[in-house]
This record gives C-alpha cells, sequence and structure tokens, in this order.
C-alpha cells in the first residue's frame, strides 16, 4: 500500500504525520497490495485531491473542502473508517463508523512517551497564520512559546506534548494536545478556519469547540486570507479551490511577510498595529480549556484499533 497525505507545498505537520504513523500503526502495509492507496489523516475526501481509478483504503479521513467523490463504488472504495459523525452522514455511511482522527494513536508510539514538560503554554496556529502573521513576536509578548505547524511534524509534536497548555488555530494542534492530555483552548483568526471539521472530531470525544476570535496580525497575513485589517478589506469575493495548494501566493507577498529589510521603527509600528491581536491571545492563554474525559478517548482509540485489527485480517 502507499500513503496517501494532503502535501502543502509550505508545509502542515497534521498532514505530514502520515509518513510514518501507518508504519506504526499497520507493520508491514507498505509490502502488500501495491495498487491500494491509504487514506488516513487529514481533510482529503475531496474529489480534487483523490484519483480515480484506483483502489482506496479509507482509515479516519475526513471530510470538510470540496466536493466528495463517487464512494459507491466497492470495487474502488473501502471505507473502513471516517474521522466523525459529520464526515459519516456526508459520505453515507454508518455513524459508527465515525470513529476518531488517527492521529489520537501518536502518543503509543515510544519515541512519544515520558516526554518532560519544557513549555507552560504553547500557541499553535493554522499553517496560513504562519506564512504571514506576527505571531512569533506576539508569542513572545504575551509569554507564550510559539510552535509553527510548519515545521517537522515530529518535532511539533513533541513541543505539543512538552506544553501544559495549548493555545490552538490548528485543528491538529487540539488533536494532538487532547491525545497527549494537554488542555486546550480553541481560537480563530478568520472565516477560513473550517468549522465542520473541528466540530466532526470534537463530536467524537464530547468536547465542544467554540473557539475565541483573535484578530488578524499583519497586513500580509489578511491578504493571504481575503480578510479585513485596520477598516482595509482584502477580499477577493473568490471562491477558495478545492485544493488548497492551488491558492496562489505570490513571492512579493511571501517576501514582505518575512520582511527581511525591517527596521526598528518599522517593526514597533506592525506591533502597535498588531495590539488587538496580542490582546486577545493574552486573553485566550486565561479562557478554561477543553480536554476529553480518559475514558471516552480510550474507548475511541479501542474502536480504531479494532478496525486495524480488520484490515489486517483482509490485507496482510
Amino acid at each position: 500500500m502507499e500513503p496517501y497525505y494532503w502535501h502543502s507545498h509550505h508545509g502542515n505537520f497534521g498532514d505530514d504525520l502520515n509518513l510514518w504513523l501507518w508504519d506504526f500503526l499497520l507493520p508491514g502495509f507498505r509490502d502488500v497490495h501495491p495498487e491500494t492507496l491509504l487514506v488516513g489523516v487529514g481533510t482529503v475526501l475531496n474529489s480534487a485531491l483523490l484519483p480515480a481509478g484506483r483502489k482506496k483504503l479509507v482509515l479516519g479521513s475526513g471530510y470538510g473542502y470540496g466536493t466528495l467523490p463517487d464512494m459507491s463504488n466497492a470495487a474502488e472504495w473501502d471505507i473502513r473508517c471516517v474521522r466523525g459523525p459529520l464526515t459519516a452522514a456526508k459520505v453515507g455511511v454508518a455513524e459508527a463508523l465515525g470513529i476518531i482522527d488517527p492521529a489520537a494513536m501518536v502518543p503509543h508510539m515510544p519515541e512519544f512517551q515520558n516526554l518532560p514538560k519544557l513549555h507552560k503554554k504553547s500557541f499553535v496556529p493554522h499553517w496560513e497564520s504562519a506564512i504571514a502573521g506576527l505571531w512569533p513576536t506576539i508569542c513572545t509578548t504575551v509569554g507564550l512559546n510559539y510552535i509553527d505547524p510548519r515545521g517537522e511534524a515530529k518535532s511539533v509534536i513533541r513541543e505539543i506534548a512538552q506544553s501544559e497548555l495549548i493555545i490552538a488555530e490548528s485543528m491538529h494542534g487540539a488533536i494532538l494536545a487532547d491525545a497527549f492530555r494537554v488542555p486546550w483552548v480553541a481560537v480563530t483568526t478568520s472565516s477560513s478556519i473550517n468549522n465542520f471539521k473541528w466540530n466532526d472530531w470534537a463530536s467524537t470525544l464530547g468536547v465542544k469547540y467554540e473557539p475565541r476570535h483573535v484578530p488578524i496580525s499583519s497586513r500580509a497575513e489578511a491578504i493571504i486570507k481575503g480578510e479585513r485589517f485596520w477598516g482595509m478589506d482584502f477580499d477577493t469575493k473568490a471562491p477558495p479551490p478545492a485544493d488548497p495548494n492551488q491558492r496562489e501566493f505570490s513571492d512579493e507577498l511571501l517576501v514582505a511577510a518575512r520582511d527581511p529589510k525591517q527596521t526598528p521603527l518599522r517593526s514597533a509600528a506592525k506591533q502597535l498595529l498588531a495590539a488587538p491581536s496580542t490582546l486577545a491571545l493574552w486573553q485566550a492563554c486565561r479562557a478554561t480549556p477543553e480536554l476529553s474525559r480518559d475514558q471516552v478517548l480510550d474507548d475511541r482509540k479501542a474502536r480504531l484499533m479494532n478496525v486495524l485489527e480488520g484490515v489486517k485480517r483482509d490485507y496482510f
């Protein structure tokens, strides 16, 4: 089998973990059924992403963007489980197959066990926020450890596990925090954050997705997201593409976001404009966090393991 995942041109740890998680959960899966794609972690049940005409084994994937492919052909689709009940309803399978996001199994890997706590509080933004936001500076101001979701997946996950509280705009920031029993607070900076996929996952664990609003931190971030910033509207009114990689960020914009010629005066001006973002993130650090109950999480993981045992019997 070949693991399928959405590969962000910019990097996104929640998708990149597919490169090694399935070797742990299904050892030897790469050596059997080379014609089959293992469609795992991610919001990838999308006709613009998945190739037609190839067998696909679905294990915990979710819907959230674009249009669903025609999944009625049992010869091409083997749907063992999906991320949650909302995806199950969209796909048209039993609600019981909406089990959990498989990333919840990461803490069982030996390399992620018994990690010391190094960070009191950490912030994991959405990858779009990380591209052009002022978040590293803002985190320094409010005393948060900044975790870039575009980093190497295992390093990002270790930092999440080594935190005592996670402020998450990244859904997998919250998923991994919950899996490692780290309380989390959800935030959102724009309408580009997908409520459907968050609620799909949250409903499997009995937690609430009630994100706190944190204003966009920079003009470049507003341009990327098509949002308003200090009264300026950057909404192009164009619908988002089904494949997020088809969104075009100009080299000029990305260079401006990095701002290599930043002066102390310009830096101070940017921080002043980001003051509402700073205040809102500071307030989020003091909100009551969410954390699923141990028994609920354990039950969902046990159900996923039963599914994986079935896959081993049928494919190995």
